[in-house]
């Protein structure tokens, strides 16, 4: 015969093994999904690709730079130019040199100064720290360059004060 209290134990058993069945159910579906998972990310793999960049079509256009007129004697002077790029992509700048090219080695006094020779001056490449600078499609960029261009200690008097212009290109 069955008693009330028999029953009731029978049905705790029950509510038991089904609370069980279902806690290692999900147990092991947990430890499949991480399993899984830690499978997919701990993966590893091979391959190659091969890949090209445009090159850039642009040309900067560079103004002549001026030179600030304080350079004295064993002095050096501050250089601004003024860079632009018609192109649609922007460009990089690594670094501004002189172009010996154009003006006089690079270099043009004004102000009909004929007692000042170019061979007195003299311009250090720029870099901007080793970041060079980013010139913005269809646009451009003012460009201080401190310190950049140094008048000789043994230049002549008639050198001081003299409008400078200063001829740049980009460097690589």
């Amino acid at each position: 015969m069955t008693t009330r209290a028999s029953l009731r134990r029978d049905a705790r058993k029950k509510r038991h093994i089904r609370r069980l069945t279902a806690i290692t159910i999900l147990t092991l579906v947990l430890v499949s999904a991480g399993g899984a998972a830690f499978a997919h990310f701990r993966g590893v793999g091979a391959g190659s690709a091969a890949a090209s960049t445009g090159s850039a079509s642009t040309s900067l256009t560079l103004a002549p730079g001026a030179a600030s007129n304080d350079l004295y004697p064993g002095g050096a002077g501050t250089v601004t130019t003024v860079v632009t790029n018609p192109g649609d992509a922007l460009v990089r700048l690594p670094s501004l040199q002189l172009d010996t090219a154009q003006g006089n080695s690079g270099f043009t006094v004004g102000d009909g100064i004929s007692s000042c020779p170019v061979s007195a001056f003299s311009f250090a490449t720029q870099t901007n720290g080793g970041a060079g600078w980013t010139v913005p499609a269809r646009g451009s960029v003012s460009i201080t360059l401190p310190a950049s261009v140094t008048l000789a200690a043994s230049a002549p008097n008639g050198c001081q004060g003299a409008a400078v212009v200063v001829y740049l290109k980009a460097g690589s």
